[in-house]
């Protein structure tokens, strides 16, 4: 695994080939594993905790305003949502974890078809996971990547809303967290730090998902 920060500031930038995305599609969403697309799509998936800037992050990513749905209300991702990239590869939106308003019973749901799709979905490359930069690292956060390592799901984090505090805190945030993951006994992921309002660490990202689609391609 890559140690250092794929893209902070412009001068962290890593070389990867770059990515134009020329169509974004909403495909279907489902409520559990057995309800996914019958496809072999590579699949990148995005989780986060509520209101860490994920349907931005998407919108980004994508190019466009609205293909996720942004909301004022932490959690309104309640189903795995697929969308179509470029005909070739499907960006999923899964349901996030640290609801507020959601009853157990829902929390209960939410949770268990995240984890039948982590755990069972063959065709997924890799698992986004967002961490809000502006914090050191939340137990939340940490429970869900100890979890993650315990599986065997291969990620990488993305640090969002990075134009909200200085480079400095950024540093020291993810070093917190670096560290945190070492404790843990995982290997360090590659890291990714980003920021919907400036619209950087799109091309870092999407780079990263075309170095993995054309390793796959050639396995």
């Amino acid at each position: 695994m890559v140690e250092p920060v794929l893209a902070l500031r412009p001068r962290f930038a890593y070389n990867f080939r770059q990515m134009k995305i020329s169509t974004a599609e909403f495909e279907q969403s489902a409520p559990d594993l057995k309800s996914c697309p019958a496809w072999a799509l590579p699949e990148f998936a995005f989780i986060g905790r509520s209101n860490v800037g994920k349907s931005s992050l998407i919108n980004l990513l994508a190019g466009r305003n609205a293909l996720a749905k942004v909301s004022v209300t932490p959690g309104k991702t309640k189903l795995l949502n697929f969308f179509v990239l470029n005909g070739r590869w499907s960006l999923v939106d899964l349901p996030g974890y640290g609801y507020a308003h959601a009853s157990h019973q829902d929390r209960d749901a939410f949770n268990r078809s995240v984890a039948e799709y982590l755990e069972g979905r063959r065709n997924l490359c890799r698992l986004f996971v967002l961490i809000d930069s502006r914090l050191p690292p939340q137990k939340i956060d940490l429970q869900f990547l100890k979890w993650t390592i315990e599986v065997g799901t291969p990620y990488a984090l993305i640090f969002t809303k990075t134009d909200k505090l200085s480079q400095g805190i950024l540093e020291r945030n993810i070093g917190l967290m670096k560290r945190s993951l070492a404790a843990a006994g995982g290997a360090l992921p590659d890291i990714f730090a980003t920021s919907s309002v400036e619209k950087t660490g799109r091309q870092e990202i999407l780079g990263y998902v075309e170095k993995i689609l054309a390793e796959n391609a050639g396995a």
